[in-house]
């Protein structure tokens, strides 16, 4: 795997840092639409992303992570298949990371860990202007130890960490709460 270190990985660093939540699986006891824990970056940490290939197409503002991407900073990682930065198109350049990003796009079986949290589904969204995380697919899981939560789309307001969860098709949001298993951990 090839380490990519370059200025679009830069101003990537400075568009993910933005993104927090807090609170804990374990709250969705109460209310499906929870806060929810761990899942963050931070601006305090460096950024190392590293893929088989990196494509940046200026004129259409992308930057295209393809082939084992990996997203690490702090106790956060973050692997796909896919990762697409979108820049914003009067943003300045994607190629010298003077670029805003507007939303990021990750597919390929998307796994996030952070802290005592682990998150996967198909695909997922970061949209950079209304701070958003989607995470979709045939199923999503939030787990922390022992307590898992499923459905087939997750919605994270990053600014107060209020979370959604969607069921399947046909079915049911799944809520598996373990009393005192967070404290083991």
């Amino acid at each position: 795997m090839r380490r990519i270190r370059n200025a679009v990985a830069l101003s990537l660093v400075v568009a993910l840092a933005s993104i927090g939540a807090a609170g804990g699986p374990a709250a969705a006891q109460d209310n499906p639409e929870s806060r929810l824990t761990g899942l963050r970056l931070n601006g305090k940490d460096p950024i190392e992303i590293a893929s088989d290939k990196l494509e940046v197409k200026e004129a259409e503002n992308v930057a295209i992570f393809t082939g084992n991407v990996t997203v690490e900073q702090g106790p956060t990682l973050m692997k796909s298949g896919r990762m697409t930065v979108y820049y914003a198109k009067d943003g300045g350049s994607a190629a010298t990371g003077s670029a805003s990003i507007d939303r990021l796009e990750v597919d390929g079986k998307v796994y996030v860990k952070s802290d005592k949290q682990v998150a996967t589904g198909d695909q997922g969204t970061f949209d950079m202007k209304t701070e958003t995380l989607v995470l979709s697919g045939k199923e999503v899981v939030l787990s922390e130890g022992q307590n898992v939560l499923a459905g087939c789309k997750l919605t994270v307001q990053m600014k107060t960490g209020q979370a959604k969860v969607d069921p399947c098709p046909q079915g049911r949001v799944q809520v598996k709460i373990v009393p005192g298993s967070s404290k083991k951990q």
